[in-house]
């Protein structure tokens, strides 16, 4: 018996007044957010941030604003789009602006085991070039696995360059939901990509702030990330390939249009 075929319209389950994301965590893994910026926006959210570096064992406290917006761009999307969210902030840039694999696995495991998330949102990537230690690529593809088998849902970013590159880990592909980006201006148009890699593609413009208006793979992200709060608010128990079917679902339900990413501009 095929569950997915007893699975509700998303489009029904997305106009209840429950779709706002309440009750579901969510974890920004990026370069942190700035809160009071977000308060100003959206109201006073309680947001956990917790910096990962890598020559740290364990999670530090942040104090001050983030280095850089894009974290804050990236949740000011999710809670435009899923106000009712409850935020965690893992910082796994500092001040030095990269991205390694070790503070990204480490913030990957506290964002399941503390903090408990449905949805982790990865505005990010690891080169193709940082995997090729095995021990790593396994690493990181193993914590995604188990995230998948955990009912928790790693929205990952494809690179800017896709599909000619690479960028991890999106690239890893069924056992998360990889987002590219496309021309589109409505939030909701998020569309299913059968056959590809990353399989979904979402607008790659939106956000407060200058980073928001230059397309980019990392807008795109949060919007799979809202939507996806919103559904699983809506009904709780919802399973990862069940989401995916209800976002393909909900792809097929609008008009066909051209699914080419839109030309790097960041």
């Amino acid at each position: 018996m095929n569950a997915a075929a007893f699975l509700p319209e998303p489009a029904v389950l997305l106009a209840d007044p429950s779709a706002t994301g309440a009750g579901i965590r969510v974890a920004i893994i990026d370069t942190g957010v700035d809160a009071e910026t977000l308060a100003c926006r959206h109201g006073e959210h309680t947001i956990e941030r917790l910096r990962f570096l890598p020559d740290r064992l364990v999670p530090t406290p942040v104090i001050g604003p983030p280095s850089n917006l894009h974290g804050t761009t990236v949740a000011d999307i999710l809670l435009s789009q899923a106000p009712g969210v409850t935020l965690y902030s893992a910082d796994v840039f500092g001040a030095r602006g990269t991205c390694e694999v070790e503070p990204l696995l480490r913030a990957i495991r506290h964002a399941l085991d503390v903090w408990k998330c449905r949805v982790i949102n990865l505005s990010l990537g690891i080169a193709e070039a940082q995997l090729i230690q095995v021990p790593r690529r396994l690493a990181l593809q193993r914590i995604v696995e188990e995230a998948y088998f955990r009912e928790v849902m790693i929205v990952a970013a494809a690179g800017n360059d896709e599909p000619i590159g690479r960028n991890y880990p999106a690239a890893f592909g069924p056992s998360l939901f990889g987002v590219a980006l496309h021309t589109g201006s409505d939030p909701g148009d998020i569309r299913y990509r059968p056959g590809e890699r990353i399989e979904f593609a979402a607008p790659g413009r939106g956000g407060h702030g200058p980073l928001g208006r230059l397309a980019s793979t990392s807008w795109a992200a949060p919007h799979v990330s809202a939507a996806i709060a919103r559904l699983l608010s809506a009904m709780p128990n919802l399973r990862p390939f069940e989401v995916k079917t209800l976002l393909a679902r909900l792809s097929a339900a609008r008009p066909a249009r051209d699914l080419r990413p839109e030309p790097r501009t960041c």
